[in-house]
């Protein structure tokens, strides 16, 4: 999943796609380089960030979405948990709900992806860091709340995808485990979604002072861990060293699948069955 932030103030790349022409060359070079999808955002979730309307959000996003869609090769996917800007964001041409808040910030956002057949991604998310829970459980139990969500709404099983949230809601120490202990999430059944690209908890583990553009080799050691120990899609910023890293995974552990650069339906069938 290629990442394309049409925001001011992204943690790496804010400022850097905002309007048509800039985000339509950046899809353009991550579907390029072998993204099998596009996720595009309008709202930074970063540490600190400032919540935005959703009639702005929708301004940054909808008429990208629009340019877009009708010649892309690969599925869109709309980062937000608003369930306005999903709906809008659907009907202008994105396929799938990609929601940092498990679809409990706004539940309607599930009857909405549910309308368009849409699947979602389900990232678990808290409000506060809490470094003294077993962080694990607390993300089966928010799981449990989401899925009740999703299937009361009419989200079928097999359009949806678990996120454990590395970056959100956790200490340091809780990152690390929770990619540490993926199969217990795996068990639940649902193919997994994680993002460790560029983030800070990378920088922690280097001897000198990083910026987010400096953690390539980071974000590449984390998400190859990942995909061994159960992920199925990996969320990132440098697609081509993450395509080539994958297919050596994919090589060692997965020898049944096939090169990487799945057709939009094949996606569906190996993410969401």
């Amino acid at each position: 999943m290629g990442i394309l932030n049409v925001t001011p103030d992204s943690f790496s790349d804010g400022g850097l796609f905002q309007g048509e022409a800039a985000a339509r060359s950046q899809a353009e070079r991550l579907v390029g380089e072998g993204a099998a999808i596009l996720d595009i955002g309008g709202e930074s979730t970063r540490p600190g960030h400032t919540p935005v309307p959703a009639a702005e959000e929708q301004a940054r996003v909808l008429p990208v979405i629009r340019a877009l869609a009708p010649g892309l090769s690969v599925p869109i996917s709309i980062d937000t948990y608003k369930a306005s800007t999903a709906e809008v964001a659907l009907a202008a041409g994105a396929t799938i709900v990609n929601d940092v808040w498990g679809l409990q910030r706004e539940p309607d956002i599930a009857r909405v992806a549910a309308a368009h057949g849409a699947p979602v991604i389900v990232m678990h998310n808290r409000e506060t860091i809490d470094p003294a829970i077993d962080i694990v459980a607390d993300m089966l139990r928010f799981f449990e709340r989401s899925l009740g969500i999703a299937r009361a709404a009419g989200i079928p099983d097999a359009d949806i995808v678990l996120d454990p949230g590395i970056g959100f809601g956790k200490s340091w120490e809780q990152h690390l485990e929770s990619l540490r202990r993926l199969p217990e999430i795996r068990a639940l059944g649902f193919p997994l979604l994680v993002g460790v690209s560029r983030k800070s908890l990378l920088g922690r583990l280097h001897d000198r002072e990083t910026r987010p553009t400096d953690r390539l080799h980071g974000s590449l050691s984390a998400h190859a861990l990942a995909a061994t120990l159960g992920a199925d899609i990996v969320r990132v910023h440098d697609v081509a060293a993450h395509v080539d890293a994958m297919r050596v995974v994919d090589a060692v552990m997965r020898p049944e699948t096939r090169a990487w650069g799945p057709s939009h339906e094949d996606l569906r069938m190996r993410t969401c069955a």
